[in-house]
């Protein structure tokens, strides 16, 4: 029993798996971070491109 104790205490396989799973979702974080911060700033000159196109148009 305490052979199974210490075998279970040495194995480290789960925790490299448990490392992985966290930096995929820090990454997916920042991914989802940066998107929406570029699509604000995408739809702000959308919007300054229309307003302009509508006050050019005779």
């Amino acid at each position: 029993m305490t052979k199974l104790f210490t075998r279970f205490l040495k194995d480290e396989s789960g925790a490299t798996a448990i490392e992985y799973g966290l930096i995929a979702a820090l990454i997916s974080v920042g991914i989802i971070a940066g998107a929406s911060s570029l699509g604000t700033s995408i739809n702000g000159v959308f919007n300054k491109l229309s307003g302009n196109m509508a006050t050019a148009a005779p």
